[in-house]
């Protein structure tokens, strides 16, 4: 079984609308030209199809194979290039709920359609994976609820002594699905190989699937903490790996901002060392349309040209320490930025027609008392007025904490110095004194993009003038410089 490398997503993180899209908020059957874009010209092996906080298309499946037929008959999707449904969680997301139900039924579906077009048995879908996983029992109910009420009613007569439903409609296949979840908080992450193995018990698999967060991680902690957390997640899932004897296949979940992950197609290699144990990488919006084609196609076959490999040893207890002493810095000096923060995310713009996705913690995020934008507006807003978010909590770091990062975080300098590139100290006035000054307890020399300084002090200008006609125009301008939104 081919497990993918590279995951295109639906993320919203992009300044630059791609060339098929026909509108400025991308939907529907631009998403359909998207997937075989990312398949056919960008080498991607893997498209995430979201499906919670928008309209579901139960016929993507359909449109895929029939708009594109001459590349899906050399390359066949569900064998050589994979759809892979990310559904609402119904624990969290009550008023998605029932689209979940809707999505798992169109999998038979699409089944359908696919062995008509191929002649084969080839299941196009199945594979799901579930947002804010946080217990193995979410995951056991969509397992459970394909198996016994989608695929399993096909062996019940209409009433005693009729025929079955699969002799009158077809069968249901597949007969059972995978679920991956995904662990965007840093109690279940540093769960994930308890909830994992729980939910493996008793299921005759031949491998795992498990996806980690890296955004949302550091937008609830710090972006320290957030690579702490997979580092540790990692390590406890390569050891329960080799305690049941299952193979387990990461995917990460980067962006590309520093703060989100900085994978960007010139830091592929520095990526690929950071995390050499994870199997499947994102490569989202921004990543995708705000660099030029030739180097994004270069890396996304750089990520498929090296193999995975052996991940890093951490020490845990001293991780777990760096963890708590960033996280409450973080969680103290954003409660202080909140108001700005909230202020300039009005002005992001948005790329993708979506319902507001709820989130863990609902849709704003909530960090300490306050409530917050989502990840992308989140970095987009404090990008934009020359705060990079990297730098928040880092006072928290003594020397020795450094020194360790090093170790650890073998980025760490690195990815520090591309995020503080984009600092300009003209934010200093439009901050908290209390702010002001713990900020720059945690400060790194970088080299200063003095077109972005402009930029942004323009912004900074016209949040202290009150004059935000242009803002919106300022922050895409910003935006091009770095080459992401958020």
């Amino acid at each position: 079984m081919k497990i993918p490398r590279v995951m295109s997503t639906q993320h919203p993180d992009n300044v630059q609308l791609p060339f098929f899209a026909e509108s400025q908020d991308m939907s529907g059957d631009d998403e359909i030209q998207e997937a075989y874009y990312a398949f056919s010209h960008l080498g991607c092996d893997e498209q995430m199809w979201d499906c919670e906080g928008k309209e579901v298309d139960d016929f993507v499946v359909r449109k895929l194979l029939t708009k594109y037929e001459h590349f899906f008959r050399q390359e066949r999707l569900g064998r050589d290039v994979f759809l892979t449904l990310r559904v609402p969680n119904p624990t969290v997301e009550r008023e998605e709920a029932k689209v979940l139900i809707e999505t798992l039924e169109a999998i038979p579906r699409s089944y359908d359609i696919a062995k008509f077009f191929y002649a084969e048995d080839i299941p196009p879908i199945f594979e799901v994976i579930l947002p804010m996983t946080t217990s193995y029992k979410c995951l056991n109910r969509i397992y459970y609820y394909y198996k016994d009420f989608i695929a399993g009613k096909q062996d019940l007569p209409f009433y005693p002594g009729d025929i079955t439903i699969a002799e009158w409609i077809g069968e249901f296949r597949p007969e059972r699905i995978k679920v991956i979840p995904l662990f965007e908080d840093k109690e279940h992450m540093l769960e994930a190989h308890n909830i994992l193995r729980e939910y493996l018990k008793n299921k005759d698999v031949g491998y795992q699937r498990v996806f980690l967060a890296r955004s949302d991680p550091a937008m609830n902690y710090g972006m320290v903490s957030a690579v702490l957390c997979n580092k540790i997640a990692l390590q406890r899932l390569r050891m329960l790996s080799e305690e049941i004897g299952i193979e387990i296949y990461p995917i990460l979940g980067v962006g590309s901002a520093p703060f989100r992950g900085n994978l960007k197609p010139s830091t592929v290699d520095r990526v690929l060392a950071e995390y050499p144990d994870v199997q499947t990488f994102t490569v989202q919006s921004a990543f995708k349309y705000d660099n030029p084609v030739p180097d994004v196609v270069n890396a996304i076959k750089r990520l498929h040209e090296v193999s995975r490999r052996e991940g890093m040893a951490a020490d845990e207890e001293r991780c777990l320490e760096i963890i708590d002493k960033v996280s409450v810095e973080y969680a103290r000096q954003v409660e202080m930025l909140a108001p700005i923060i909230n202020y300039v995310a009005g002005f992001i713009p948005r790329r993708r027609m979506r319902k507001l996705h709820v989130g863990l913690f609902g849709y704003s995020r909530s960090v300490g008392k306050i409530r917050l934008p989502r990840a992308i507006g989140f970095c987009a807003a404090c990008y934009s007025i020359g705060l990079p978010p990297e730098m928040l909590g880092l006072n928290a770091l003594n020397r020795d904490d450094r020194e360790y990062l090093k170790e650890v975080y073998i980025n760490f300098a690195a990815d520090m110095e591309d995020a503080f590139s984009y600092f300009n100290e003209e934010v200093f006035d439009i901050l908290p004194e209390e702010l002001k000054y713990s900020i720059k307890g945690g400060f790194f020399d970088s080299e200063i993009n003095r077109e972005h300084q402009d930029v942004t002090s323009r912004i900074i200008r016209a949040i202290k003038t009150g004059e935000d006609k242009n803002l919106q125009q300022m922050v895409v301008e910003a935006a091009h410089i770095r080459r992401f939104l958020g």
